[in-house]
């Protein structure tokens, strides 16, 4: 397959698609290795599921034309980004900062 016949067989709106899937598929990861951390067999099985799930959809579409990796990993860094943001705000909000111990 070469690069023009890839790019004409792209499609803007399966790449925007693929890109919100990954954000949520990242999402669900992090949430999900939070859960295993936390010990809650039921959410983290449920969210694995999930998330593989989202996955193999994505598998199908990147393996149609290689171009759809480029949202797939931009959504992928954008919700881990997000959980990881959210958690980092959660654990500032419920552990107040004292001045003799700063967060940088």
């Amino acid at each position: 397959m070469n690069i023009l016949s890839t790019w004409q067989n792209f499609s803007f709106q399966i790449a925007i698609l693929i890109f919100i899937a990954y954000i949520v598929v990242d999402a669900m990861y992090a949430y999900y290795t939070l859960q295993v951390t936390k010990r809650k067999p039921y959410s983290a099985a449920t969210i694995g599921a999930l998330m593989h799930f989202l996955l193999a959809v994505g598998v199908l579409s990147y393996v149609e034309n290689y171009l759809y990796l480029l949202p797939l990993a931009l959504g992928s860094w954008v919700g881990t980004f997000i959980i990881v943001k959210r958690e980092q705000h959660s654990n500032s909000v419920a552990q107040p900062q004292s001045p003799s111990n700063p967060k940088f």
